[in-house]
């Protein structure tokens, strides 16, 4: 039987090109020293010594980043020694935060720990609760367990 290949076979796994990525991976077996700056979002399970900005982070449990995070959104579940600022921020129930939050809405699951300030970006003296549809910002704090 003879078979004949008129075009290579597409890769494994729907191989996308580097310049339409839409998210950058920073492995668990990953160290980077210095500042990342990221245009596209970034999901970081390895430990990052620097300052990061980018536009979406999502933290994995075993990561670290020591330095100041900046991005329109951050979901943080391992550890951050340093100031996170973004629009909206998740602080998961694994996470372990040393350093101040500055939000838009805020987010913290029961068991997440936090050693510094909570100040939301807008000029209020304090955090208010407000509607998900509202553009103010918000605070949301898990309820606590019995």
């Amino acid at each position: 039987m003879h078979t004949k290949w008129n075009r290579m076979p597409k890769p494994l796994g729907g191989h996308r090109p580097l310049n339409n990525s839409t998210f950058s991976i920073v492995g668990s077996d990953t160290t980077i020293t210095g500042n990342l700056n990221a245009s596209t979002d970034l999901h970081v399970d390895g430990r990052v010594e620097g300052d990061l900005t980018c536009n979406s982070l999502v933290q994995g449990e075993r990561s670290e980043i020591v330095g100041n995070v900046a991005a329109e959104s951050v979901r943080i579940a391992g550890k951050v020694e340093g100031t996170v600022s973004a629009r909206e921020v998740v602080i998961l129930k694994s996470a372990r935060i040393l350093g101040d939050i500055v939000y838009d809405a805020l987010t913290i699951e029961q068991g997440a720990r936090l050693d510094g300030r909570l100040s939301p970006r807008a000029s209020q003296s304090a955090p208010t609760v407000l509607r998900p549809d509202s553009s103010e910002p918000r605070l949301t704090l898990a309820a606590p367990a019995n």
